[in-house]
């Protein structure tokens, strides 16, 4: 039985043992958190999609797109370390973060908005086209952007996606009883105590953790008419959902795409990469990112924020 397959090992919830405090976390990772983004709200077909951008307009453009159920400030930490000489943006899709929520959700109109911020944000003021990075989930968005506009594009990176719709999510689609509403925290240190990476894996950076989480909950008031925290994501997105056929936008891409995983990922198995470079147009590289389980952000920054500023040219 593949890896990916097999039931997952037993991971404890990386910020069970801080009980709601900060973890400390090296002088890099305080910087890079201290240049604050510019953030703003880029409305999309009636919906508010939050953004996050640092640089100077004019400079080559990164994209950044972030995974299901995550947000723009899964990029927070990273941004930082590239804007040097480069137009840098992460936004949060629709039904996530910060974003407004629709009664309906498709890969395509995810690509929709990802064209729309980069064109809002100044990703295609440079003289030379923008490159679009996208993790996991939001890997199939950048598929159907890189088939409809990938003329656009200097490079597609797809890192660590599986080159197959998600199961998870398909059986949420198919099986309605899965779909419930969001579970409300009593307090913000019970729900970041309770917080795990998805799919499963350790953390050893609870830092890093720390800031995804607490980033991605919002006070709210229950049922009960007591206030509480919920986690910042549609837990209805996948009742009305289109997927589109994402292996035959990677074949119809219209830029060179560059696919990344991390070394030790149990998700993009070496197995299902070699299917992703057999649909990807030729000449399409695979890079990995070593020591990085499936969220090469958090397991490998440094490492990871390297690959990309090798993959993007600066200005000077």
């Amino acid at each position: 039985m593949n890896a990916h397959r097999q039931h997952p090992p037993h991971f404890p919830p990386p910020l069970a043992p801080f009980h709601g405090e900060v973890p400390p976390a090296p002088d890099w990772f305080n910087a890079a958190l201290a240049d604050e983004p510019e953030r703003s709200f880029v409305t999309v077909q009636g919906a508010p999609i939050e953004t996050l951008a640092w640089g100077r307009r004019g400079d080559p453009g990164l994209l950044l797109l972030h995974g299901n159920s995550a947000h723009a400030d899964w990029y927070s930490f990273i941004g930082p370390l590239l804007k040097a000489g480069r137009r840098v943006v992460a936004l949060s899709f629709s039904g996530m973060g910060g974003s407004g929520w629709r009664t309906q959700y498709s890969v395509a109109q995810w690509a929709d908005e990802a064209l729309a911020v980069a064109e809002a944000t100044g990703l295609f003021d440079a003289p030379v086209p923008p490159v679009i990075a996208a993790h996991s989930f939001g890997g199939f968005v950048l598929m159907n952007l890189a088939a409809r506009h990938g003329d656009r594009l200097a490079r597609a990176v797809i890192v660590d996606t599986p080159m197959r719709p998600p199961a998870r999510a398909e059986a949420r689609r198919s099986r309605p009883e899965l779909l419930r509403s969001a579970k409300v925290y009593a307090t913000e240190a019970e729900a970041l105590q309770r917080f795990r990476l998805l799919p499963p894996q350790g953390c050893a950076h609870p830092f890093i953790a720390d800031v995804i989480a607490r980033r991605g909950l919002k006070q709210t008031v229950g049922g009960d008419g007591k206030p509480g925290w919920i986690w910042r994501f549609d837990p209805f997105l996948f009742r009305h959902f289109s997927f589109g056929r994402p292996l035959a936008e990677l074949r119809a891409a219209r830029c060179p795409v560059t696919l990344v995983r991390g070394g030790r990922s149990r998700l993009a198995t070496p197995e299902l990469m070699a299917l992703g470079l057999e649909r990807a147009p030729a000449g399409t590289p695979l890079l990995e990112v070593p020591d990085a389980d499936h969220h090469v952000m958090v397991d490998q920054p440094l490492a990871f924020a390297a690959l990309l500023r090798e993959l993007v040219p600066a200005a000077p």
